[in-house]
């Protein structure tokens, strides 16, 4: 039963905070009753050694061991208040969030507001039960700061961020005090690209049979420039993407006339056998070589209908249909 009573007394802890957590909205203040302080290690050796200075100087009569005891105790006070109030009535803010892949970082901004008139030091910000080393802060007075959490996103869909860890041991580091948060902040995961993916997807339109016949008349996307292409057919804006030195080279747009096939990026067309999370990879694979080659398509997802598109606002939709496919509402 001894054994069994710090895990219990921890479980009771942690239900506890998570009750208090589920009331943060979009700012929370941290106010006295979130800020929780205990001595650190080497706050536990001065405070034994506070007891044999006052064991001592009982023993001996030692005045002046009176007053190193006292005046030493009196000091430990003093940096157990100013511990806890480097955390106390901090304001914080969330930040900004961007959607991110499966499988890549997810990164959190988050805003450490000080409104009072004196500054705040050496204060790690962690999300709770994470490895990763603590980010330090410090907040000047009357300012703010900004900073930014990762944490991996391993799968698809709307992920929440994790519950954030404040602590500081200044200024002395003989106590520590932390407090929790819960940011109301949360990133879509887009499925993982499939790494090598079936050609695209034309389908004939109906307007014509046979091979297309070469013109100036459709835009057909855009390829690699080849000797003879004309200058006014240069992808300027494909180019301005490309950085040379990682193997970036010119593009030209490509035209057919009477072309008689069009891109439709259709789940219902991919093999039924195949693993669910594999035909959202593929498909989100297909959208992305669509946009870079840009190459108007068309996007069919169950329900979700979108008609032939392009573009950042086209691929942001797609790209969102894909992620949130047959997962709970956020």
């Amino acid at each position: 039963m001894t054994a069994a009573l710090p895990s219990w007394v921890r479980k009771q802890a942690e239900a506890w905070a998570e009750r208090a957590l589920r009331e943060d909205g979009a700012e929370v203040v941290l106010s006295q009753r979130r800020v929780y302080i205990v001595p650190t290690g080497a706050g536990i050796g001065f405070g034994g050694l506070l007891l044999v200075l006052l064991i001592g100087s009982i023993n001996y009569n030692l005045g002046l061991g009176f007053a190193l005891t006292f005046t030493a105790g009196a000091c430990a006070l003093v940096d157990m208040f100013f511990t806890w109030r480097n955390l106390a009535h901090l304001l914080l803010r969330p930040g900004r969030a961007h959607d991110v892949f499966a499988g890549d970082q997810a990164q959190f901004e988050l805003h450490l507001v000080n409104q009072a008139r004196r500054e705040r030091y050496a204060i790690a910000v962690e999300f709770a039960g994470s490895a990763a080393t603590p980010r330090m802060a410090d907040v000047g007075a009357q300012g703010s700061t900004c900073v930014t959490l990762s944490v991996p996103a391993e799968r698809r869909g709307w992920m929440r961020a994790p519950r954030v860890k404040l602590s500081t041991r200044f200024p002395l580091g003989l106590f520590r005090a932390w407090s929790y948060w819960q940011p109301d902040l949360a990133v879509l995961a887009y499925p993982t690209p499939e790494p090598v993916a079936p050609p695209l997807p034309m389908v004939g339109d109906g307007r014509g049979e046979g091979p297309s016949r070469s013109g100036d008349d459709d835009f057909a996307g855009v390829r690699g420039y080849q000797p003879g292409d004309q200058l006014r057919h240069l992808a300027w804006r494909q180019i301005a993407r490309l950085d040379p030195e990682l193997g970036g080279q010119l593009a030209t747009k490509h035209f057919d006339g009477g072309s008689a096939e069009q891109l439709v990026i259709d789940f219902a067309a991919i093999a039924p056998q195949l693993d669910l999370e594999l035909r959202l990879s593929r498909m989100t694979r297909w959208v992305l070589d669509a946009e870079q080659r840009a190459l108007p398509y068309a996007f069919r997802l169950g329900a979700q209908h979108y008609d032939m598109g392009l573009g950042a606002a086209h691929q942001a939709q797609c790209l969102r249909a894909l992620a949130v496919f047959g997962t709970a509402p956020r």
